[in-house]
Parts: structure tokens; C-alpha cells; sequence
């Protein structure tokens, strides 16, 4: 027997129903925010997310699916969405196009990690891209837009938001919190001494309760900020407070890539255990340069699927199924037709094949239905539908018309 990789798993119903549910529901919501869809690649070039992800993060030092193909191109299977749709809006001359470009995109990114609850290594995420425009109120309508598609789906969850510096701040940021780390060197953890040389502000992303209970004392970068950053910080919590957001300021909050710049954000669920992030993301107006095009104003997001789904099956109402039997044959098309007419408010399920009360009974039960409704020559003859609710074992008889 042939079985699937370790961490990657198919998706059967229900979860198949939510995923759909999900997507058609982010659609919409992205939509009313002027949101296009955009589709793009599995497979791209390593030197992209080695450009943009950066040589510090753990996606590309370890989690990579890379490979050479048979024409010898260095190719890796995406590992995140952003990339690829910087690296398509400058291949299509959108960067020189001038505007505002907004796009959604869904699909499976993958990463080598030990799989876990909410973290396999082929995962789906649901992202938002908006390019063109420099300012806070954008960064704002974004976080606002994944909090309707939150409330929408009744998902309870916490925002987090920081200001990581520009490159007008940042560099006397690094300078200081590295003379802080040097004091430090025997204490923290082997990666957070990588990230030290690499890319510094990454350690305070570092997992390690060690190092976290080190990193308080660490400088913060709200403390740091210059004007213009502080200024945009300020106007990003005053749109918040405007719209009644409830938000909490983390310090340490930098995200896990090294692109973004200024405003970064996290949503977070107390719902679903250790791997507790179901959306997070924010500007990066300088990856669009570094990728060879024009200097673009960017910002985005991403919403991890595999995790939301968890929350939206635990707020789900059950389900109300009908199962559908025939006693004989010259019942089936009447049967058909009162499926029919309920496909049009519930899910139904219709065996086909003349089965006695006590099998179909069986089967509906089985099948987890709420309701078994039942056709035989007397329901037939009379134009009616003999109906048992099977959560209080009541039963009736109900003209197919009245169905």
C-alpha cells in the first residue's frame, strides 16, 4: 500500500465543505475591498524566495522543498505566497503601470518542518496583496478586511500589532540591540547567534522560552522609531480605535520573513493550542526594488487555512441531513423529485436500490442523518412522504407538496 508523505494530508468532507466555505466567503469579503484574484506558480526559482524570504529565515536555512529540475534550474515548490505575486506584478510591468493593484490568491505553499497540529508541510494560506500605496490607512483597511472575514465566520480572535522600523531607524535599532545580544552571547539559543550575524531583530521572533525571558530586557523598537515611523504607528492604532478594533502591542512582534518594514500584525487564536497564529502580515514596501523592479509601496497578508478551519468546525451548528429510501422501484422517481425539493435548504443522500424500513432506518442512521424519509407503495399512491426525525423518534406522514 502506497500512502501520502508525512505531512501532507488529504482533505475528505467535511473539511473539504469548510475549505470551500472559507474560501467563498474570503472571496466575497476581498471583493468588497476591491481585491482581485491572482494565480500563481507552485514551483518558481530558489533565488526568489532566497532574495525575498531572506538568507536569516528559517524557511530558507532549513524548510525548503528544493530541487534541480531536468533543465538544471535551481526550483523549489513555494514556501509562502508574497514572493510569487511581487515576482509576477514586475514580470508583467505592473511596478511601471502606476495605480493601486489589489490581489487575492489561495492555494498549497510548502515548508520541510516536523509536522503538528496546525503545522503540516503541505499547508494552504489565503493571501491579500495591495501595491501602490504609502500610507498607514492602507495597512489599517487590511486589517480590517481579515477581521470581517473573521466576524463573518464567527472566529474569535486577539490582534497584535508593532512598528518594525524603516531603513531610516532600523540600522541604530540593530546597532543596539546587538551591542545587547554580545552581552548575551552564552545564553542564548545556536539559531538566535545565526540570526544575530544575519538578520539581528529576527531573534526576538525566537521560540526558546529561554531566550524570550532574555529578550525582555532587550531594547524595544517602539522606544526607537523615528518620526515618520512613529507618526504612521500612531495613525495605524487611532483607524483601529476609530473602528472599535480591540488590539494589543507587542514589542516583539517582527514576523518570521525578513521583508517587511513598519507596520507588522498577528491575529491569534486561544482556541487551538500551541501553534496559535491564524493570520499575520504587514508592509514591505522595499521588496518590489530588491526583486529587480520599481520602488512600489506594498502591503499584505496571509491566513493560515488548516488552522481556521479548526476553529470554524468548532462553531459550527450541527448539520440537519435528510436520507432518502425507496420501498420498491416505482417509487424511486417520486423520491427524487422530494430530494429535489429539499437539496434546496439541506444536504440529502438518496439510495437508489428497494430496501426494507428497518434497512433504510439502518442506513440513515449510518449515515448520521437527522431525518429518514420514506416512499412505498401506500406514500406513492397517496402522493405523500412517510418522515422520521431520528433525534426525538417522532414520526409523520407529509404530502409531497407541503414537503
Amino acid at each position: 500500500m502506497i500512502n501520502s508523505l508525512r505531512g501532507m494530508n488529504d482533505m475528505f468532507y467535511p473539511d473539504s465543505a469548510l475549505y470551500e466555505q472559507f474560501i467563498s466567503v474570503a472571496t466575497k469579503v476581498a471583493s468588497r475591498y476591491g481585491y482581485r484574484f491572482l494565480q500563481t506558480p507552485t514551483l518558481e526559482q530558489t533565488s526568489l524566495f532566497k532574495r525575498s524570504v531572506g538568507e536569516s529565515s528559517d524557511i530558507v536555512n532549513k524548510e525548503m522543498y528544493q530541487f534541480t529540475d531536468k533543465g538544471s534550474n535551481d526550483v523549489c515548490l513555494r514556501p509562502e505566497g508574497t514572493a510569487g505575486v511581487v515576482r509576477a506584478f514586475i514580470q508583467h510591468k505592473l511596478d511601471r503601470a502606476g495605480g493601486v493593484h489589489r490581489y487575492f490568491y489561495h492555494g498549497s505553499m510548502f515548508r520541510y518542518e516536523r509536522p503538528q497540529k496546525g503545522r503540516l508541510r503541505e499547508f494552504h494560506q489565503f493571501g491579500i496583496e495591495s501595491f501602490g500605496i504609502e500610507s498607514a490607512y492602507e495597512d489599517a483597511t487590511t486589517i480590517l478586511m481579515l477581521c470581517d472575514i473573521f466576524n463573518e465566520l464567527a472566529i474569535e480572535y486577539t490582534l497584535s500589532i508593532n512598528s518594525i522600523a524603516d531603513e531610516n531607524c532600523m540600522p541604530a535599532y540593530k546597532k543596539m540591540l546587538i551591542e545587547f545580544l554580545e552581552l548575551q552571547n552564552d545564553k542564548i539559543c545556536e539559531d538566535c547567534c545565526k540570526r544575530k550575524k544575519l538578520n539581528p531583530i529576527r531573534v526576538l521572533d525566537c521560540k526558546n522560552s529561554n531566550c524570550q525571558l532574555i529578550y525582555k530586557d532587550a531594547p524595544k523598537l517602539l522606544d526607537h522609531l523615528c518620526d515618520s515611523c512613529n507618526n504612521e504607528f500612531e495613525q495605524l492604532k487611532s483607524i483601529l480605535d476609530d473602528n472599535s478594533i480591540e488590539y494589543k502591542i507587542d514589542t516583539h512582534l517582527v514576523r518570521g520573513l525578513d521583508y517587511y518594514n513598519r507596520t507588522a500584525f498577528e491575529f491569534i487564536s486561544g482556541d487551538i493550542g500551541a501553534q496559535n497564529a491564524i493570520a499575520g502580515g504587514g508592509r514591505y514596501d522595499k521588496l518590489c526594488e530588491h526583486l529587480g523592479g520599481r520602488a512600489t509601496p506594498a502591503v499584505g497578508a496571509a491566513i493560515g487555512l488548516e488552522r481556521v478551519l479548526e476553529l470554524i468546525k468548532l462553531g459550527l451548528e450541527p448539520t440537519q441531513s435528510y436520507y432518502f429510501g425507496a420501498m420498491d422501484s416505482e417509487s424511486i422517481p417520486m423520491l427524487i423529485r422530494a430530494a429535489r425539493i429539499k437539496r434546496a435548504v439541506a444536504p440529502c443522500n438518496i439510495e437508489y436500490r428497494p430496501r426494507s424500513l428497518k434497512a433504510h432506518l439502518k442506513n440513515a442512521d449510518k449515515a448520521n442523518a437527522s431525518y429518514c424519509v420514506i416512499i412505498g407503495e401506500d406514500e406513492r399512491k397517496d402522493a405523500k412522504l412517510w418522515i422520521k426525525n431520528l433525534q426525538d423518534n417522532t414520526q409523520n406522514r407529509v404530502d409531497i407538496d407541503k414537503f
